[in-house]
């Protein structure tokens, strides 16, 4: 993922020593003169919980069990198992009830084929199911729509402001060609657009507001979580033993999340490298919230300290190319990545040999790391390679920008699909879920999903560029994916914009068709896999998420889901 903050060019303070030679050589550098740190080191370790304790997770399984209970004796018609699986997972709670869920879908699968379930002109059940359906892998057509339908959708069939949210979400689902699924999109969100949100109860404004501003889809779950629960209990028809247990299963998660912050913390305050390297960012937090992103559960502890390492490790490299090396520095770089030699660093500034020393050391001891818990012998070929194309992909941006040269938007997106990072990341993700796998096994999953991961990258390129072109363009940086479309087309900023965001919205029914596989674990590599496109979504939603640290939303989110807990009085289900 790039970065970049305001960059102007001035003399750099670091004085970088030229080994070979024992004299200090000064160069006109530029400098992003990001904003120090604000989640300092004594306040991260002072993040603790009481919902790691043993009485908690006592507490769960009794509300699991009452929750358990909804669905055999309370969820019994179509739209009561509809609903009740939508609530588990937006929740967040999918993990205590794959096989209510599982069986609950299955049936619901079934009333379609059998058409024994006569609900075709109720919209929200309609696209609701389609949703749900469609989330889980199961074969359904778009045709479902077809009693709304008849080359237009017919508003009065269409009046219910929640069918209504249900089929906006639902078209954001749509593979390439279904063509209902767009006209549905385009309706749904006319209608939605049009509401006037003072004249429906507040909750529902609220709804339509959230899913206008970006369907579920396109938000990461986890970061999503405390606003449904707190719209949950808002709720007329709340459960009050599924809102307990929503609450305490986000506290006892936020507790395990803190334990994986507090240990990253230490580890990155001990690498003590943030001290020599004035140019880059320090975005410790901001990394880790990004893995949250990724996969939340707290079994996955090994992977988010993994993941943090290389996303800072990104982030770094990132501001090597695109705000401190020269031209003939970053090409010794890249060699030195390339071929994973330290000897090619030497001739380079005190640094840049930092930051390859250090992406040497983190990758080679991960890879060992890997292989002890993950059985993953052959994990670091693979490590070195993503590390090597992404430098590589990097070093050709740096090039286009020091000759003045605005590359074809395919050209551009040819490369920047690399130098987004999604490899990177989408590769060591692999290694740190994947146990022992055989070499043909790795490069078979690895080549059969390419496509996902290549969409997934362009999502992850095009949100950083609408989110930061702006600020780009004023500071003179390389071209972005809008530049390069205005100027080989010669249109406005805003017609630019407008084609960024139909490449996305294309690339998202890519996406769709590319999301299921009857592998468990490979659906959670392809899960986290697309939850990269959500987290990139959230980042740049607003702008720079990332380079622009105490921006309120920014701040107000890791608060939300990394320091502040629910509040809970839990007497009553200490049972």
């Amino acid at each position: 993922m790039e970065y970049k903050q305001q960059v102007q060019v001035e003399q750099n303070s670091l004085q970088c020593q030229n080994n070979s030679e024992g004299i200090d050589m000064r160069q006109e550098r530029r400098s992003a003169n990001y904003k120090p740190n604000i989640w300092k080191y004594d306040f991260l370790q002072s993040l603790s919980s009481k919902y790691d304790e043993e009485q908690y997770r006592r507490v769960t399984e009794k509300l699991r069990e009452e929750v358990k209970s909804v669905f055999v004796e309370e969820a019994v018609d179509l739209l009561a198992k509809l609903k009740l699986v939508d609530s588990v997972i937006k929740l967040g709670l999918r993990s205590y009830f794959e096989e209510e869920i599982k069986q609950s879908l299955d049936i619901i699968a079934a009333s379609i084929k059998n058409k024994n379930l006569n609900v075709e002109e109720n919209l929200y059940c309609t696209a609701l199911r389609f949703k749900l359906l469609r989330l889980h892998g199961y074969e359904v057509s778009q045709g479902v729509f077809n009693g709304f339908f008849d080359g237009t959708f017919d508003k009065s069939k269409c009046t219910d402001v929640r069918g209504l949210i249900e089929l906006f979400e639902a078209s954001h689902l749509a593979y390439e060609g279904e063509a209902t699924l767009e006209d549905a999109k385009a309706f749904s969100a006319r209608i939605l657009t049009a509401i006037n949100c003072s004249a429906i109860e507040s909750d529902l404004a609220k709804h339509v507001v959230h899913v206008l501003e970006l369907p579920s889809n396109w938000r990461v779950l986890w970061f999503d979580v405390k606003w449904h629960i707190n719209t949950y209990e808002n709720d007329k028809q709340t459960n009050r033993h599924l809102l307990a247990l929503a609450k305490v299963n986000f506290n006892m998660v936020q507790a395990t999340l803190q334990k994986d912050l507090r240990d990253v913390s230490r580890w990155w305050r001990n690498l003590g490298i943030i001290e020599n390297l004035s140019f880059t960012r320090d975005r410790l937090v901001e990394s880790f919230l990004c893995t949250v992103g990724l996969v939340f559960e707290p079994k996955y502890s090994s992977f988010r300290k993994w993941l943090t390492k290389v996303i800072i490790m990104i982030l770094i490299i990132d501001d090597v190319y695109d705000v401190y090396g020269s031209l003939h520095e970053l090409q010794q770089f890249t060699k030195a990545v390339s071929r994973w030699d330290t000897g090619e660093v030497q001739e380079l500034p005190e640094c840049m040999k930092i930051c390859f020393q250090t992406l040497y050391d983190i990758t080679n001891e991960m890879a060992l790391e890997m292989q002890r818990e993950k059985d993953g012998s052959q994990a670091l070929p693979h490590l070195k390679k993503v590390w090597a194309d992404f430098c590589k992909a990097m070093f050709m941006e740096a090039k286009w920008f020091n000759e003045g040269y605005t590359p074809s938007l395919q050209e551009y997106l040819s490369n920047a699909w690399v130098s987004s990072s999604g490899t990177v990341i989408s590769v060591h993700s692999f290694f740190s879920i994947m146990t022992e796998l055989e070499t043909e096994e790795i490069s078979n999953f690895l080549e059969k999903n390419q496509d996902l991961v290549y969409n997934i990258s362009l999502i992850i390129r095009l949100c950083n560029d609408l989110g930061t072109s702006v600020a780009e363009q004023e500071r003179g940086d390389a071209a972005s994916s809008v530049v390069c479309y205005m100027r080989e087309v010669n249109v406005s900023e805003e017609v630019a914009r407008n084609h960024i965001n139909n490449i996305i919205k294309k690339t998202w029914k890519k996406i769709n068709g590319h999301c299921f596989t009857k592998s468990p674990t490979l659906q959670l590599l392809v899960n986290i896999n697309t939850n990269m496109a959500r987290v990139v979504h959230n980042l740049y939603q607003h702008g720079d998420g990332f380079g622009v640290q105490d921006r309120h939303d920014n701040k107000k989110q890791i608060l939300t889901l990394l320091v502040e807990p629910f509040k809970l009085d839990l007497p009553e289900f200490s049972f």
